[in-house]
């Protein structure tokens, strides 16, 4: 398996331009960090949806996604979720955006995550008990295997949660039709978009495998109207539960 570094020295290079965070999202993770005022953000790539108003540092082991980190963006350190370059209780929170299941030891991450937040936790991430969805089932079901095995199940994050943090809360993260961040599953009603070779660049699940047989598939289904006869429902939705989750987990317990 390529090692996070790795993989994103090599397909991060167009992350600033795809995967712009999308504000509906961001203002989740805003009310999930509450009364935070200072934030470190875990894997933080280049600074997509580091919050505004609190002071915010930033963590991220790619040498290739801290150089794509704006002008004004909060400042980076290079490090990884398994030993971060901060003191204890050092930060308010800790938040980490769709990057646990890039991290070598899950449970060594989210262990730091406490030792250096104060108050709480918070992670967008993915649950492999999701709704299938179209594009990993019908044209990249290896996807769909690798994630599965991958992220751990709602019920044994929470529990790696509440053993190695404290009481740990769940909620969705319905996803816009027209999400602005390109993560996989951001272009659920618009299929088309992953015949993009850019917007797949920035798609790390695509820097996994050998995509032209489900590109083919997918190309051929866009023509003949097979894939809008089999997904016509999806073209009602404004949003779609695709799996995505918040996690707010209390440092020992405290709430607020």
């Amino acid at each position: 398996m390529v090692g996070r570094m790795a993989l994103y020295d090599n397909i991060g290079r167009n992350y600033a331009e795809f995967r712009r965070p999308d504000r509906r999202i961001a203002s989740a993770i805003d009310a999930a960090l509450g009364d935070a005022g200072s934030v470190v953000n875990i894997g933080a790539g280049t600074g997509s949806y580091e919050p505004l108003g609190r002071a915010v540092l930033a963590v991220e082991p790619s040498d290739v996604m801290i150089r794509q980190r704006p002008a004004g963006a909060a400042p980076c350190l290079r490090g990884s979720a398994e030993a971060l370059p901060l003191a204890a209780a050092s930060v308010d929170a800790a938040m980490a955006v769709l990057t646990i299941h890039h991290w070598t030891d899950l449970e060594r991450g989210l262990a730091e995550m406490a030792r250096v937040a104060r108050k709480r936790v918070v992670l967008l991430t993915w649950v492999p008990d999701a709704t299938p969805f179209w594009l990993t089932e019908d044209y990249f079901p290896e996807i769909a295997a690798h994630d599965r095995q991958t992220f751990p199940s709602p019920a044994a994050l929470i529990a790696i949660l509440e053993r190695t943090i404290g009481p740990a809360h769940m909620a969705p993260v319905p996803i816009p039709h027209d999400c602005t961040d390109g993560f996989l599953c951001a272009y659920w009603r618009r299929p088309e978009s992953y015949l993009s070779a850019e917007i797949r660049s920035a798609i790390s699940s695509f820097a996994r495998i050998d995509a032209e047989a489900g590109l083919a598939r997918l190309r051929t289904d866009l023509a003949s109207g097979r894939w809008a006869a089999r997904n016509r429902h999806l073209l009602a939705l404004d949003t779609l539960d695709l799996g995505y989750r918040i996690v707010r987990c209390e440092i020992g317990g405290k709430d607020s």
